[in-house]
């Protein structure tokens, strides 16, 4: 999990007090709570704004496609995007520019073998990896 705790440290490594960390949470909690429809809302949410191939790009096994904060503010909606910021006392304008390279991260984490999970378990073994990532050994 290098990449994901670099991207992490690097996110709120300027910012001290609040940033990368509580949103990585936040985030987490908004997916696990909406179990399988969780991947495959967000899913349906890109394509219905035109970006389904760019949510495809963090699925699939190939480079993650960048996303802008105005893309990514249409596709979550701004309700969903000051919960996540609100949980976090970031503001919506903090948060963005976070959620804007965490999402593609965790989005390709949570989906390995370049696909959505059929199953709440699978997504959930993928959140506990995420998690515990920062726990494991480096070889």
């Amino acid at each position: 999990m290098g990449l994901l705790d670099g991207l992490l440290q690097g996110l709120s490594g300027g910012q001290s007090g609040s940033g990368g960390g509580e949103l990585q949470q936040a985030l987490f909690q908004m997916l696990a709570q909406g179990g399988t429809e969780g991947l495959s809302g967000l899913a349906k949410n890109f394509q219905s704004q035109g970006l389904g191939d760019i949510f495809s790009s963090w699925v699939g096994t190939g480079e993650n496609r960048p996303i802008q904060p105005e893309q990514l503010q249409n596709a979550l909606g701004v309700e969903k995007l000051q919960q996540l910021a609100g949980g976090t006392g970031m503001s919506l304008q903090a948060a963005l520019p976070l959620l804007v390279q965490l999402l593609p991260v965790v989005i390709d984490k949570l989906t390995p073998q370049g696909q959505l999970p059929q199953n709440n378990n699978l997504l959930q073994q993928g959140l506990a990896t995420l998690l515990g990532g920062g726990k494991g050994s480096q070889g």
